[in-house]
Order: structure tokens, then sequence, then C-alpha cells
């Protein structure tokens, strides 16, 4: 027997070899206090490893979590692949009682984080949209206190991160899933999410802890985004 609910992280990773065991590690305390105060709610985990050249492979594959290596698709189409190879689990499941947790291999979730999306999908809640921080340890203290000014609480609301990012199953079919970019994907999902009339939720609260790096793995990502932003510290 199914149980009631069942949450799937995937994590696209290309390259993440020095970031990869912490953000499995996050993860799956994650999904312990998931398992304690959620009994009835399963949870998987699918990493897709996008094109990587480095260690990131090998790393991955000590973790107890399911692997899908494919060439270098970019991050929207691994994200793809890893919700296709995570539904194929439990394919039995009501597909109303699944919901689809994002992150990213260059990010930490905290503890309580899939219990937070557990509680969204118990709300009837669509999409939930998550906030991320850098990790003050990848910055400049100049730029750290820029990123601070810039962020009074509440200020990350309305912006859309990969990183922390939950999907009802359903939805995340009838919106055509991730389109295939090498950007940008999570913002275009969701968009139409909100066109279509979904209940798109967006929360402060639990933020993920990403990359502080100006070097990313997309040309327009989060890492980017905080060069752009707040520049180097001089």
């Amino acid at each position: 027997m199914s149980a009631r609910q069942r949450i799937d992280v995937v994590v696209p990773a290309h390259d993440e070899e020095d970031r990869i065991a912490d953000c499995l590690d996050a993860v799956l305390v994650a999904a312990e206090r998931l398992r304690a105060e959620r009994p009835d709610v399963a949870v998987g985990v699918t990493v897709v490893l996008d094109g990587c050249t480095d260690d990131t492979a090998r790393i991955t594959r000590e973790y107890p979590v399911e692997v899908l290596e494919t060439p270098r698709v970019g991050v929207g189409r691994a994200r793809s692949l890893g919700v296709a190879r995570a539904l194929q689990h439990a394919p039995q499941q009501d597909p109303g009682t699944r919901w689809l947790a994002h992150t990213d291999a260059d990010s930490r979730v905290g503890p309580g984080w899939l219990v937070q999306q557990a509680d969204a999908l118990a709300a009837g809640v669509h999409v939930l949209v998550g906030a991320v921080v850098p990790d003050p340890d990848d910055l400049d203290p100049v730029v750290l206190a820029r990123w601070t000014t810039a962020h009074p609480p509440g200020a990350a609301l309305g912006h859309v991160h990969g990183a922390n990012l939950g999907v009802l199953a359903t939805a995340y079919v009838a919106l055509g899933g991730f389109d295939p970019v090498p950007e940008h994907e999570d913002v275009r999902l969701v968009e139409r999410a909100r066109a279509l009339g979904l209940r798109v939720d967006a929360t402060t609260e639990l933020p993920v802890v990403t990359s502080g790096r100006f070097d990313g793995r997309t040309p327009g990502g989060y890492a980017e985004h905080l060069r752009r932003s707040y520049g180097d510290a001089s």
C-alpha cells in the first residue's frame, strides 16, 4: 500500500564536488525530521548528475539517493528529467497527494524544510516559492553588508529560486513541467502557475542557504544576480 502522501526532492548537479556532500547531508537531515513529524508522508531524493566532469558523481553515489546521470543538458532539462525519474517511484500513488520539492546542489536546506513542504501540500497549495540567502562564508564582509542592507525582513518575497521551490505533482503536469532552458526555468514555471490562477504561496520562513559565489553554473542564475547586484568588495 502506498503512503497517503509522498514528497520527492529533486536536485540537479553540475560539477559540485565541493558542495554536494553538504547539500545531501542537509536534505537527509530534513528527511529524517519529516519522517519523525509526519510519519504518514513518504520521501524520496533524486539527484541528476548533469554532465559532471569532476568528483560529484562518486560523492553522490555514497548517499542513499536515486542517481540519474545525463550528458550536459542544462538545469531546466535536468530538473525535468529528475522529476520524471522521481515519479516512476510509487506509480500507484494518487498524483494529487504527491509533491515535488526542488533545491540545488550548491545549497543547504534547513532541518524543517521538508515539513514546510508537507504543510504546503496538506494546505492545498499548488506552488510554494521559498526564499534563499547567500552563504555568508562565501562573501567578503563588505559584499555581505550590502546584501544584508538590501534584504530587510520580507524583501525576498517576489523572487523565485529553484533552490527553494515546491510544486504539487498534478500542477506540475498541468503546467507542462520545466522548460528545457539553461536558466530561469523556475521563474517561467511560476509565471505560468500565476497566469492560470493556481494557488502560489510565497514564504521567507526557513530560507535555503545557497552558494555566495559570483561564478555560477548558469549564466543568469543566482551567482550572476549576486555579482551584478552587490559587486565585489572594492
